[in-house]
């Protein structure tokens, strides 16, 4: 009998193990591939950009806690207080995103939750960091899990003319969205200088990939796409700033869409809003917020300056709710993001994750939210 238990022991030892390195095989491939080894074109492309320096890419404004090297004081301590209010208190509303066509001459995006959004475009249809996994990890066994599921599948998207990345963290650059999305899309992936050798590695054909330095653009489907600067950092291992970051602006006939990605707020979004603005619609993070680090992540009140900076018509908020990734309680990002708005009279849009927002007739904010914390 002690055999037979031991037996049984041995065997689900094994299939654990055997699980496990099932769910880890493919961690090799999620840290993606170093872009100064990948090829003599890209890594002459990445020395000659005047946001490469010794080896890596750095921000042209002054850094200070982004490079944030241990955990503050009192951290485990904050990790282990107030958890519940970081989590929503019931389920989050979802909406079915619209299926008819996009407005020929107007914009309208669609917000799928964290910063994964669909704006349309004057009739173009442009995926913004799409992220449809359940956890932002290079594995799926451990990290943040997803607070609502995603308001619809990846092989139930419309066609999308433009996939654009603001970076590599695993929150905008997931493995297994661009693996479904190479399959079922034909759309090209439009990256800052670098995360290209992270795509080809996946199997994502060449000829889909453009790469782009900030203060670079070009041309998809009749909208311009300028690759522009951001306040953050990259790395999806231990390796930081070996890929570039950014922000993205899209131009069409008479329309414009400003898409922050990550950053600390800074003065240079006067100077986008200068030479590409003024914007119909801006797309700003509003969580995910420390005074631990106040260079990598905006808090509400700045998104709404950088808003007013670049000259923005709507602001709609991304980077919140969904993915539990700071120590703020879940609803506090939006609930500040709408008093600085009133303040300041700023046009906001708060929608459920897959509801529209047309930015010719934006709804009233409703506080959906209000009844989660």
């Amino acid at each position: 009998m002690a055999g037979m238990r031991t037996a049984r022991r041995i065997l689900a030892g094994g299939a654990v193990l055997a699980a496990a390195g099932w769910a880890l095989r493919d961690l090799p491939a999620e840290l993606g591939v170093r872009p100064l080894a990948s090829g003599p074109e890209r890594a002459a492309r990445m020395r000659h950009s005047p946001q490469f320096r010794n080896g890596t890419f750095v921000n042209s404004m002054p850094e200070g806690a982004a490079l944030m090297t241990a955990p503050p004081v009192g951290l485990l301590g904050e990790l282990a207080k107030d958890r519940s209010q970081r989590h929503p208190a019931g389920p989050i509303p979802l909406r079915l995103p619209p299926a008819d066509p996009p407005p020929a001459d107007g914009v309208r995006a669609v917000w799928y939750g964290h910063a994964s959004t669909l704006v349309e475009i004057e009739g173009r249809r442009v995926l913004f960091d799409p992220v449809w996994s359940r956890r932002p990890s290079p594995s799926q066994l451990v990290g943040p899990k997803r607070h609502h599921p995603v308001p619809v599948e990846l092989q139930e998207l419309p066609e999308v003319d433009a996939i654009a990345i603001s970076h590599d963290h695993y929150d905008h650059l997931d493995r297994s969205t661009v693996l479904r999305l190479t399959r079922t899309q034909k759309a090209p992936f439009l990256v800052p200088l670098g995360i290209g050798a992270h795509l080809e590695r996946w199997g994502v054909p060449a000829f889909r990939i453009i790469e782009l330095d900030w203060n670079e653009e070009t041309a998809v489907a009749g909208l311009r796409f300028v690759a522009t600067a951001a306040r953050h950092f990259s790395g999806r291992s231990f390796t930081r700033n070996d890929t570039l970051w950014g922000s993205w602006v899209v131009v069409g006939a008479t329309r414009r869409v400003f898409y922050a990605g990550d950053s600390g707020y800074f003065e240079g979004y006067r100077g986008i809003g200068s030479a590409h603005g003024p914007f119909d619609l801006t797309l700003m993070p509003i969580g995910a917020y420390s005074p631990a680090w106040p260079d990598i992540h905006m808090d509400p009140e700045q998104a709404v300056q950088a808003h007013l900076d670049l000259g923005g018509g709507v602001l709609l908020p991304v980077h919140w709710a969904t993915f539990t990734l700071a120590l703020h309680p879940w609803g506090e990002p939006v609930d500040r993001l709408w008093r600085e708005a009133k303040a300041r009279d700023v046009r906001i849009a708060v929608p459920r994750p897959g509801e529209a927002v047309d930015v010719s007739a934006v709804p009233a904010v409703e506080g959906w939210w209000e009844l989660l914390t």
